[in-house]
């Protein structure tokens, strides 16, 4: 189960890009989440939530070229939990978030939008027959597992994957 979340918040820190030989390209900045609180007849600022946002593909370039240190954004995507040891030998985690989508929060100012312009596909010759018999291989691979008996439901589930 994934915890598909929405935030809203400012941004922390400079946005960062990083290519991976794999052709793969990571976004990734600093959210922190201020809420305010009506307190004793006046609002103040309760405590900060930090987060780390990562973007990947387009969505990492275009919040590259759009987002910038102090602007108000809303971030919509899976939060994660990172956790590891530190040299002392004391758990450590944080919270992460795997956006989906990341545009300004237009409660708090307006902004423009520009479409990025993409390469127009090259011109390929496709076979229709192929392509509908790849299509109901990816179906059939992507279907959920039969339901299981109350009997089976009381075993430990384990599906073996092969890799190639």
């Amino acid at each position: 189960m994934d915890a598909a979340v929405w935030v809203t918040g400012n941004v922390g820190s400079e946005v960062t890009l990083k290519e991976y030989r794999e052709g793969a390209t990571y976004a990734s900045f600093r959210l922190a989440c201020t809420p305010r609180l009506w307190r004793a007849g006046q609002w103040s600022d309760d405590e900060t939530t930090w987060m780390g946002v990562v973007c990947s593909k387009a969505l990492a370039l275009n919040v590259k070229s759009s987002i910038s240190k102090g602007d108000p954004v809303i971030a919509v995507g899976r939060l994660r939990t990172e956790s590891w040891t530190d040299p002392q030998g004391v758990r450590q985690e944080r919270l992460k978030l795997e956006a989906q989508s990341v545009g300004h929060d237009l409660t708090r100012g307006t902004s423009v939008f520009r479409k990025t312009n993409r390469a127009a596909p090259e011109e390929q010759e496709v076979n229709l027959a192929e392509l509908m018999v790849a299509t109901e291989e990816q179906a059939e691979a992507m279907s959920p597992p039969p339901p299981r008996s109350p009997e089976e439901r009381s075993q430990p589930f384990v599906e073996l994957v092969e890799t190639s």
